[in-house]
């Protein structure tokens, strides 16, 4: 009789004790894969993905950033004066001189076209002022040069009479569309006759002091916030 309990006891035991054995590996392969799904490695933190063609952003000095965000006539003019501002009150305020900042004025979808210097604004100034619905505040007419690199406009301008040449002078850069651009030189190309790649060309050939293309000025826009610059919209 006693020689039949004794296996069956130790086989009972045998049996809890790989019972017990499997819920606690299961227990910990599940509590192991949860914190492996929902939680980041210890110390891990999110960095963005750095490419060359944003490395200018860097190379600019300054130990203060900013970049602006434009994409209309008046709100390109706003931002040249907010610029000024930025930097006229660094002075006064913190006595930081311009060198020590940089700043970044995008251009891009209806301000892309205040990007180009007077030449392109003598040729294609009519179709240029009706794609921005832009005129000249003195005769309501269609700009025949960059009102924004113009020195006698004074409060007739968001700018307030400070130009794109007094801002690169000061370190400024500026940061044009080349997606807006073509679609620009497309435009030009059916109103005013000639090849889109042509007048692309004219245009990147004719853009403003300290301004460079950029693939796209949205892109430009996030890449300088992933680089440290505090953004402005205007």
């Amino acid at each position: 009789m006693s020689g039949k309990v004794i296996p069956i006891l130790s086989g009972r035991r045998s049996f809890l004790t790989r019972l017990s054995a499997g819920v606690t590996a299961f227990t910990a392969a599940v509590v192991t894969g949860g914190a492996a799904e929902g939680q980041s490695p210890a110390g891990a933190r999110w960095q963005p993905e750095r490419h060359e063609t944003d490395d200018w952003l860097d190379k600019l000095p300054g130990k203060h950033r900013m970049v602006f965000d434009t994409t209309t006539a008046a709100g390109f003019g706003e931002a040249i004066l907010f610029a000024n501002n930025f930097m006229a009150a660094n002075q006064s305020g913190y006595a930081v001189p311009d060198d020590a900042l940089a700043i970044v004025i995008v251009a891009r979808h209806n301000s892309t076209a205040f990007a180009y210097n007077h030449a392109i604004w003598a040729k294609y100034g009519l179709p240029l002022s009706l794609r921005t619905n832009f005129t000249d505040p003195k005769n309501r007419q269609a700009p025949k040069v960059n009102l924004y690199n113009a020195t006698d406009y004074g409060v007739q301008l968001p700018n307030r009479g400070t130009t794109l040449d007094a801002l690169a002078k000061r370190g400024v850069h500026f940061a044009v569309c080349q997606m807006a651009t073509r679609g620009i030189a497309g435009a030009l190309a059916d109103v005013a006759g000639g090849n889109t790649d042509a007048i692309y060309n004219e245009l990147v050939a004719n853009i403003v002091t300290n301004a460079r293309m950029v693939p796209a000025g949205i892109v430009a826009v996030n890449r300088a916030q992933e680089r440290g610059y505090s953004f402005v919209g205007a």
